[in-house]
C-alpha cells in the first residue's frame, strides 16, 4: 500500500487491484472453502489416508469438495478432492457414492482418464457384489469366495465383503481363513463388536483360549454391558484359568492335582472336542509321571483313539507300556510316533525308541523286574521282600534230584542278580536306560557265561545270606 501512494495515477490502479484481491478472498469465504483451505484439506486427507485413518481422511475430502461449484479459482482443487474421495469410497465398496463423484469429475472434464477408469471399476464392482450375494444365498460358498476375491481386490477396505467371505469359510470348515478376513474388519468398521465376538468364538473353537480372551475383552472395551460378549467372556475366562492352572501344577510336578484340574476342564467345556482331547492327553501324561501304568495305558489309549496322529500320546503310552514291561508295544508306539515327526527333530522320540529297543533286547535275555515279580516302580523294601520270598522258594537245598537242583540253582542265581541290580541305584538306573549292568558284553574285559553278580556267590561261606528252612 505504501508503494501505491508513491506512484500517482499508477497508485490508483494499484489500490483497485489490491481491493479486487481482498474482495475475491472475501467472496471465496462466502461462497465456500478458500483455495488455501482446500489445499489444507487435501494435504490432511493424503496424510490421514497414508496413516490408515480412513474416516478422518474422508472428512477432510468432504470439506474440500463442499462449496460453490461455479467458483473458478477453487474448481480444480475441488475436482482433485472429489476424485480422491471417490477412490476411497470405491475401496470401501460404496459403489453408488463413488460413481457420483467420478461422474461429477467427468461432467466437467469428459476426457479425465482416471475418473473414467474408476467409473468402470465402480460399475464392475457393483455387478460382482450382486453376483457374490446371489451365489451365497444359493449356498454355493465356493463360488462366492471366488467372486469375492475380485471384489476385495477392487475394494480392500470394504468390511462387508470380508465378513461375507469369512462366513463362507466358516461354513466350509476353514476357521483359520475366516479369522484372516475378520481381523481387519475390526479396524475398518467403527464399534465392530460383532467381529470381535466372532473372532473370540473362532479362536476358542480352535483351542487358542488366550487369543479368544484378548478379542472378547476388546468387545467389552467398546461396550462393557454387551450381553453376548460378557456371557462369552465369563466362559472363556473360567476355562482359560483352569487350563493355565493345570499346566502350572504339571510344572510343579503336582500331577494328581493337575489330573483333577483337567477333569474340571472337561466339565467346564464338554462340547468343544479340542479341550476334551487336550485334557485326555495331559491326564495320560500325568498318570505316566505317577507311574500308574495300567491306568495310564487306558487313558492314553482313549486319547490315541480320539487323536491318532498325536505323537505326545503315543510317546506317553509307550512309557506306560515300559512300566508295565510290555516292551514290544512300547517300541511299536515309539515307531508310530516318529512317523508323525516328519522333520525328525524330536530327540525325546528318538531317545525313547532307542531305550525301548534296548529294554526289549534285554527282556529277551533276563528282566530283573520280572524275575522278582515286581513293577518298575517298586521301592527297595518291596524288592527285598520279593527277593527273600523267591530265594527261600528256590534255594537248591529244597530239591532232591540233581536236575531239579541245577534248575533251582539257575533260578536262584537270577533272583540274586536281580536283587543286587535293583537295590543299587546306579545299576538300576543303567538297567532302566536299557543296559544290563551284569551283561559281560557291557563290562570291560568281557567274560563268558552267566555268573554271580560282582563275584558274589550266595552259597560261599562267609556270605551274609542265611535261610532257615523247615522240612517235614
Amino acid at each position: 500500500m505504501e508503494s501505491c501512494r508513491r506512484t500517482g495515477l499508477g497508485g490508483v490502479l494499484c489500490s483497485l487491484s489490491l481491493l479486487c484481491v481482498v474482495l475475491d478472498i472475501q467472496l471465496d469465504g462466502v461462497l465456500g472453502a478458500t483455495h488455501v483451505e482446500i489445499e489444507h484439506h487435501l494435504e490432511m486427507g493424503r496424510k490421514l489416508l497414508a496413516a490408515g485413518q480412513l474416516a478422518e481422511a474422508l472428512s477432510h475430502y468432504h470439506s474440500a469438495v463442499e462449496g460453490d461449484s461455479k467458483n473458478y479459482l477453487t474448481y480444480y482443487k475441488r475436482a482433485a478432492a472429489r476424485l480422491q474421495r471417490g477412490n476411497i469410497l470405491l475401496k470401501q465398496g460404496s459403489t453408488q457414492e463413488a460413481r457420483e463423484d467420478f461422474e461429477a469429475v467427468l461432467q466437467r472434464s469428459p476426457n479425465h482418464e482416471e475418473a473414467r477408469d474408476q467409473l468402470m471399476r465402480a460399475n464392475e464392482l457393483e455387478e460382482l457384489q450382486e453376483e457374490a450375494h446371489a451365489a451365497y444365498h444359493q449356498g454355493d460358498y465356493s463360488s462366492t469366495i471366488n467372486v469375492l476375491e475380485r471384489v476385495i481386490e477392487i475394494s480392500p477396505w470394504d468390511p462387508d465383503s470380508r465378513e461375507l467371505r469369512a462366513e463362507c469359510y466358516i461354513r466350509m470348515g476353514d476357521p483359520q481363513k475366516a479369522i484372516q478376513d475378520l481381523t481387519p474388519t475390526t479396524r475398518l468398521r467403527n464399534d465392530n463388536r460383532a467381529a470381535f465376538l466372532k473372532l473370540s468364538v473362532l479362536h476358542y473353537s480352535l483351542g487358542d483360549h488366550g487369543e479368544s480372551l484378548n478379542h472378547i475383552r476388546e468387545c467389552l472395551k467398546l461396550d462393557q454391558d454387551d450381553k453376548e460378549c460378557f456371557s462369552h467372556y465369563k466362559q472363556v475366562k473360567k476355562l482359560s484359568k483352569q487350563l493355565n492352572s493345570a499346566e502350572e501344577l504339571i510344572q510343579q510336578e503336582r500331577h494328581q492335582q493337575a489330573i483333577d484340574k483337567y477333569e474340571s476342564v472337561m466339565k467346564t467345556e464338554p462340547n468343544v472336542l479340542f479341550y476334551t482331547n487336550l485334557a485326555k492327553e495331559r491326564i495320560c501324561f500325568c498318570m505316566v509321571k505317577l507311574r500308574l501304568a495300567l491306568e495310564a495305558i487306558d487313558v492314553c489309549s482313549e486319547a490315541h483313539q480320539r487323536d491318532p496322529r498325536n505323537a505326545n500320546v503315543l510317546r506317553d503310552r509307550a512309557e506306560a507300556y515300559i512300566f508295565n514291561q510290555e516292551y514290544e508295544k512300547a517300541v511299536e508306539d515309539y515307531l508310530e510316533a516318529r512317523e508323525f515327526d516328519s522333520e525328525g527333530e524330536r530327540m525325546d522320540l528318538k531317545e525313547g525308541l532307542d531305550r525301548a529297543q534296548k529294554l526289549l533286547k534285554i527282556s529277551r535275555k533276563r528282566d530283573y523286574y520280572k524275575i522278582l515279580g515286581v513293577g518298575r516302580g517298586a521301592n527297595k523294601q518291596e524288592i527285598i521282600k520279593a527277593y527273600r520270598k523267591l530265594a527261600q522258594q528256590w534255594h537248591p537245598d529244597n530239591f532232591q534230584s540233581e536236575s531239579e537242583k541245577k534248575e533251582a540253582e539257575k533260578k536262584f542265581i537270577d533272583i540274586a542278580s536281580a536283587k543286587e541290580v535293583l537295590i543299587d541305584p546306579e545299576m538300576r538306573q543303567k538297567f532302566d536306560a536299557g543296559e544290563d549292568p551284569l551283561d559281560p558284553e557291557n563290562q570291560q574285559g568281557g567274560g563268558g557265561g552267566q555268573g554271580w553278580p560282582s563275584h558274589f556267590n550266595p552259597f560261599e561261606s562267609g556270605s551274609n545270606f542265611h535261610f532257615k528252612f523247615h522240612h517235614n
